[in-house]
């Protein structure tokens, strides 16, 4: 071709080929000699002729088509090819996002303190009492637990004193005991008194998403502890490791019965070596496997009741000692009103009498702050700025003047503490007790007594008008609950005995137990006459509550209307009330609770011609109207 021909003529040409393909550009100069009729100038009447010129042009040639071009012209030709290139740019997006994948994953296992091959760890924690030290002295209202606890710590400093008279240490100690006992207050004290390394982790340490881990950290942790032995191992919430075995969903082969396993052969098993300790805490141990309890591996339980009254004083004592308590505050006072309580919620009671003071700007904690703070705690916050209507508002009124009077002339019944309209918690209303002491036991003229109460704020009710509420709605529930247990657990129906009818056994997702709920283990017939029973113990409750507050309406009427008008009212208010028709010593009417600033209604702004709006408006009457 052409082409070709004028590169023999010493056109320089240049092949540019793909690499990885046989298809290729020849790039070049090319001389054109246009051919056009010769005409004259008319000015100069000279002939012009066309003038050669060279234009860059690039052609494409296809693979088998260049291959026969280079060997008929004989030209030199070197093809270069660079698949380390290609392959780079076909694979780099692959690259790029598995590289971006590993990083994320490496940054998960950073955030969670933990490499990508150490699952199998332990995450017990080595305590160090540089700050925040705990000790016995900080402990107070258990002083028998904190004696047996006393005796680990002591062994641990003088083995001898007990080794001389063949005495070993106990493998394991339990701690059982309701939530706010003080079951971790003691393990820290604990740790503070003892001179011995000590761990601490929670039973929902071991088990993770992965098959094999929680073995695999009890393992890890009795490793740690032999290597700082003599040393204690605070195992707290045991029982989310610790429950019944072929139980669970998994079976025998669930992971959490896997880690009790390993926990078992570590405490007492064909290995074992002496100086680990184990302490544990729990509120369930009837979830926890009977081979956990057994001696050699628990050797001792220490159960934590709840404080008794001088228990409360001490507790109190030791919580007054972070706040500023006015002259003359009698604890022991709080403590005697105060039946059921935990050193938590003592702990919070004197936390949220100090929050009182400071928000009414006092310099000490009076004895009011400590009183609305136990009621605040006990029976919730009051709600003051909750808008009730007149007419609910009244028959709050009568419901708890109902059960106020029933509780003032029953013998039986713990001793009244308050009543109030003002709306606490869940509650619009509450009638409040205050037992004279600590109750370990319900006498059966102590229950019926109870089951007349509640019947009083139904009742009263209907004094009131001929319509009834579900403000009774609790009462009901307690009271069935409460004659349940006369008929099924107590043994107080004459006519059923003796006897205790359904096992409670729990979810199953409680440890025990596999169909959860209660298990019946009587007839139907059986069932009919507990029903039966059950509604007897408070159809007679209800017969007895209708005859009293009947005979006594107008005193039932003057309680109600001193309601509606001090709101609160304490015991003496209806002593005074029963015994001369009339309060002698009133209490001060309720003052309105201060609304804020911000809440405060500003005067609207006068308006003016311009800000009118045009058209006639709204029609009269329209806006709110019921559709």
């Amino acid at each position: 071709s052409k082409w070709i021909d004028m590169e023999n003529a010493g056109n320089k040409l240049r092949i540019l080929t793909t690499p990885g393909s046989d298809d290729a550009v020849i790039v070049g100069t090319r001389y054109v000699n246009p051919k056009v009729e010769q005409v004259k100038d008319k000015t100069t009447g000279k002939v012009v002729g066309a003038i050669p010129f060279k234009v860059p042009v690039s052609m494409a040639i296809q693979g088998k088509d260049l291959e026969k071009l280079v060997q008929e012209k004989k030209a030199q030709y070197r093809r270069d090819k660079d698949y380390l290139s290609s392959a780079l740019f076909t694979f780099l997006p692959f690259l790029l996002i598995i590289g971006i994948l590993f990083f994320l994953f490496r940054q998960q296992m950073k955030s969670a303190g933990r490499g990508a091959m150490s699952f199998g760890k332990s995450k017990a924690r080595l305590l160090t009492m540089d700050r925040n030290k705990v000790t016995f002295k900080d402990v107070a209202g258990i002083q028998e637990a904190k004696e047996e606890l006393f005796e680990i710590v002591d062994f641990l400093r003088d083995p001898r004193k007990f080794q001389k008279l063949g005495g070993s240490i106990p493998k394991g100690v339990l701690m059982v005991g309701s939530p706010g006992t003080g079951k971790t207050l003691l393990a820290r004290a604990i740790a503070g008194e003892a001179d011995v390394p000590f761990f601490s982790i929670s039973g929902s340490d071991f088990v993770e998403m992965f098959v094999g881990v929680g073995a695999s950290r009890v393992r890890d942790m009795f490793e740690q502890g032999r290597k700082h032995a003599p040393c204690l191992i605070f195992i707290d919430e045991i029982d989310a490791v610790g429950r019944h075995r072929g139980h669970g969903m998994g079976g025998g082969h669930d992971e959490r019965e896997q880690t009790l396993n390993q926990l078992l052969v570590e405490m007492d098993g064909f290995d074992t070596q002496e100086g680990v300790i184990i302490i544990a805490a729990t509120n369930r141990p009837d979830v926890l496997d009977p081979a956990l309890l057994r001696p050699g591996r628990f050797d001792r339980q220490v159960t934590i009741s709840l404080p008794d009254v001088n228990g409360r004083e001490e507790i109190l004592r030791v919580h007054v000692k972070k706040i500023k308590l006015a002259a003359g505050v009698d604890l022991s006072k709080i403590a005697k009103g105060t039946p059921g309580f935990s050193g938590a919620e003592l702990a919070n009671l004197i936390n949220e009498a100090a929050l009182l003071a400071a928000r009414r700007g006092l310099t000490a904690v009076t004895l009011d702050e400590m009183e609305e703070a136990r009621d605040k705690v006990r029976w919730g916050r009051e709600r003051r700025s909750l808008a009730m209507s007149d007419k609910e508002k009244t028959g709050t009124a009568w419901h708890e003047a109902g059960h106020a009077y029933l509780n003032m002339v029953l013998p039986d019944m713990s001793p009244l503490h308050k009543v109030t309209i003002i709306p606490r918690g869940p509650y619009l209303g509450a009638t409040m007790y205050l037992p004279d002491g600590d109750k370990y036991s319900t006498q059966k003229k102590e229950a019926l007594a109870s089951l007349i109460v509640t019947m009083g704020g139904r009742i009263a009710e209907g004094f009131h008008s001929d319509d009834v509420s579900n403000g009774a709605s609790g009462d009901i529930r307690q009271a069935t609950n409460l004659a349940r247990h006369m008929v099924c657990e107590w043994g107080m129906s004459d006519k059923l005995g003796m006897v205790e009818y359904g096992e409670g056994d729990g979810p199953v997702f409680l440890g025990r137990g596999d169909t959860g709920g209660r298990r019946t283990n009587y007839s139907e017939s059986t069932a009919q006459v507990i029903d039966e029973e059950i509604k007897r113990f408070i159809d007679n409750a209800f017969e007895t509550a209708t005859r009293i507050l009947t005979e006594n309406r107008d005193k039932v009427e003057l309680i109600a209307k001193a309601l509606l008008e001090y709101e609160t009212l304490d015991a003496s208010h209806i002593r005074d009330i029963i015994d001369f028709g009339e309060m002698r010593n009133p209490p001060s009417a309720p003052k309105p609770p201060p609304v804020p600033d911000e809440l405060k209604k500003k005067p609207a702004p006068k308006a003016t011609e311009e800000d009118r709006p045009e058209g006639p408006g709204p029609i009269p009457g329209a806006v709110g109207a019921p559709a």
